[in-house]
């Protein structure tokens, strides 16, 4: 039997928020009540490992509900990227649930910047366009993939990721991580830029590469020494 595109989003979506719902548990420390909004009217004077919640009569529907990622970010930028985070602090019904979630937009030609999340595992969800994803793990080894819409990625937690538009249109695609405050750590733009010597950057020798899966490629085999 044939199956179209459009009866594959939706299976692709339920499976993708059904495993991000398992990966949850190996995240952050298990609440201890049913909910826990952030409480985002208090002053807060002491520093706890989470945020302070809502007096529970005070908990509404809307607590549970955010239109933060339903509009495109701004483009019009160095790396030709947006990427609109919702965690506990902006959501406040993520608190204490140990996942926050983003939506990144990349024109064509554009990038994510390398960066890691010290406290989370990342699986991100390509809703339009090509995304070519990668990270490298800790023996300098690069796995990269090519992905269209409904394809989903991993990024193992506290690894340096990357992503970059591989195809000649807007692409956008959605991640959830397994931590309401994943952290993030940025490289340095000099990625980005050719040597003294005139050489190609990280980036764009990652790019040139685009057509290519790799698949623990050692980073001296593709940068060289």
């Amino acid at each position: 039997m044939k199956i179209n595109k459009q009866s594959i989003t939706p299976l692709a979506f339920l499976t993708f928020f059904s495993t991000l719902a398992a990966l949850g548990f190996a995240g952050d420390s298990d609440s201890i009540h049913d909910f826990c909004p952030t409480d985002t009217a208090q002053l807060q004077k002491i520093f706890i490992n989470g945020l302070p919640c809502k007096n529970p009569t005070n908990v509404t529907s809307s607590d549970f509900k955010s239109s933060l990622l339903s509009e495109s970010g701004d483009t019009d930028n160095f790396y030709r990227s947006s990427t609109t985070v919702a965690t506990a602090a902006e959501f406040s019904g993520l608190n204490a649930l140990g996942l926050s979630a983003a939506r990144t937009d990349i024109e064509a030609d554009g990038t994510v910047a390398p960066h890691a999340h010290p406290r989370a595992s990342e699986m991100i969800f390509v809703r339009s366009g090509v995304v070519v994803a990668g990270f490298v793990d800790s023996n300098n080894r690069v796995f990269q993939k090519r992905m269209g819409e409904g394809d989903v990625f991993v990024f193992p937690k506290g690894l340096l990721h990357y992503c970059f538009n591989g195809g000649f249109e807007g692409a956008t695609f959605y991640s959830v991580m397994n931590s309401q405050n994943p952290g993030l750590v940025r490289i340095s733009g000099a990625m980005f830029a050719g040597g003294a010597g005139g050489g190609l950057g990280v980036v764009e020798k990652l790019k040139s590469l685009s057509g290519r899966d790799l698949d623990g490629v050692s980073v001296v085999e593709l940068f060289g020494e």
